[in-house]
């Protein structure tokens, strides 16, 4: 009985670490999900400040 006992607790401790690593993946995922929408908004904003068309020309006196 103490073996069955022993084999039960193993696979609890194998499926709880199973978990345990399925969660910090899905976690990962979301927090990559968000970083990339957060980069996305970033270079929307720097492309929004920028004026296109500064610098096309110059006027040139001699």
């Amino acid at each position: 009985m103490d073996l069955t006992m022993s084999i039960a607790a193993l696979s609890t401790n194998m499926h709880m670490a199973q978990l345990q690593q399925d969660v910090g993946c899905a976690v990962l995922d979301n927090s990559l999900e968000n970083l990339e929408i957060m980069g996305q908004g970033m270079i929307k904003m720097i492309e929004s400040s920028v004026t296109p068309e500064l610098g096309q020309n110059i006027d040139l006196y001699l």
